[in-house]
């Protein structure tokens, strides 16, 4: 997807402009900053998540964030490939005196400690008004965390809400970072260092990873389980499950025993021609009703794969077409329960190529899910 000026003339009527998951090229960046730059531009909120950036996306809008002209207050850049080179870059945004930028996203970025130390060193500065910073997810240590404490410390920090879950800050650091709540010297009210460990310390969205199990309960009577119920098959002869409320009874489906909570991720193989799938529990078991399908009710959503590779995203009876170069026949599943979102992406070697996004609100626990026609299979990885 490439952007230009004229296919981003919308900015220049729009507070609000969600780019996530658009493909976007360093071209594109280029575009971006021409607009953002623009006396015409009246943007207060951009959204480029799940773009693969890098820090040469974030370069070139760098100047941009930096002119005068530019009325941008938020900018989420989550999941962009970035690396703590793209910090450096936004730490000239943060301490320009022009800047209006009061609220940045940079989670699911391996930014490592450095990048939280180009970070803290600007939040000292008598320019920078940032008052929300996500850090999660960004492979920060102690060390980084360090720097970011004595930032908060700081008497011209503006800074009230930090988040630094699923990152490895150390007993002591959390125990600072609480004790600064109560400091009427720092501004900040809201902190999250939950989940932290050092299990979030790998590379990647692999870090959320989660096994999956089978909830044979929920298994129709024409998918066979096989590898130790790590793979799933559709066949013709009827299998000799036992009778369950819980059965799906017409639909080739089932459910998984997960039940999902914060960030979790997993990836399958497939054969043929499946759904892939997460669904709140209370889906319908059974009849031949919407109700009951992945993907066609407001219950479930669903990336519809072929053997020629995804096709599409089903959600609420409304599909929207996807694309993919990649021949890799493995796909990768990452939902972040309480921001909302779940992101489906096509596995090729070490390499997540991003294939679509929902952005939504979940009300009830999701749980993972698959759909069958003739021939195909799913293998649990």
């Amino acid at each position: 997807f490439l952007l230009t000026r004229t296919s981003l003339v919308l900015i220049f009527v729009s507070f609000l402009f969600r780019l996530s998951g658009c493909f976007l090229s360093k071209r594109s960046c280029e575009a971006l900053s021409s607009i953002l730059s623009s006396q015409s531009c009246s943007l207060t909120e951009l959204d480029l998540s799940n773009n693969n950036l890098q820090d040469s996306g974030v370069k070139l809008l760098n100047a941009a964030l930096q002119s005068p002209h530019c009325t941008l207050e938020s900018l989420r850049l989550n999941c962009c490939n970035l690396s703590g080179k793209s910090c450096e870059a936004l730490s000239l945004v943060l301490s320009c005196p022009s800047s209006c930028l009061r609220e940045l996203d940079l989670s699911d970025n391996d930014l490592q400690d450095s990048g939280a130390k180009y970070i803290s060193a600007e939040l000292q500065s008598l320019h920078c008004t940032l008052k929300t910073l996500s850090l999660s997810g960004c492979l920060i240590t102690e060390e980084g965390c360090t720097s970011l404490a004595s930032a908060l410390s700081s008497n011209p920090s503006h800074l009230r809400e930090l988040d630094l879950s699923y990152n490895y800050p150390g007993d002591s650091i959390v125990k600072l970072l609480a004790a600064g709540l109560k400091d009427p010297q720092w501004k900040l009210d809201t902190l999250r260092v939950e989940p932290a460990g050092v299990r979030w310390l790998r590379p990647g969205l692999r870090k959320y990873s989660c096994q999956l199990t089978i909830d044979t309960n929920t298994v129709h009577t024409k998918l066979r389980l096989s590898d130790n119920n790590r793979k799933v098959t559709r066949v013709e002869e009827i299998q000799s499950y036992p009778d369950h409320p819980d059965r799906f009874d017409v639909y080739p489906q089932f459910l998984c025993r997960n039940g999902l909570t914060g960030r979790c991720y997993w990836e399958v193989e497939w054969r043929g021609n499946i759904y892939i799938s997460v669904s709140y529990r209370q889906i319908g078991r059974k009849g031949n009703s919407v109700d009951c399908l992945f993907g066609h009710n407001d219950q479930s959503w669903s990336l519809h794969c072929a053997g020629d590779g995804p096709r599409c995203v089903w959600q609420n009876k409304r599909y929207t077409s996807i694309s993919s170069s990649s021949v890799s026949n493995r796909v990768a599943v990452y939902v972040d329960c309480p921001a909302g979102t779940l992101s489906f992406y096509r596995v090729s070697s070490d390499t997540l190529i991003h294939l679509h996004t929902f952005n939504t609100t979940f009300t009830q626990t999701l749980y993972p899910g698959f759909r069958f026609n003739p021939g195909s299979s799913v293998t649990l990885c």
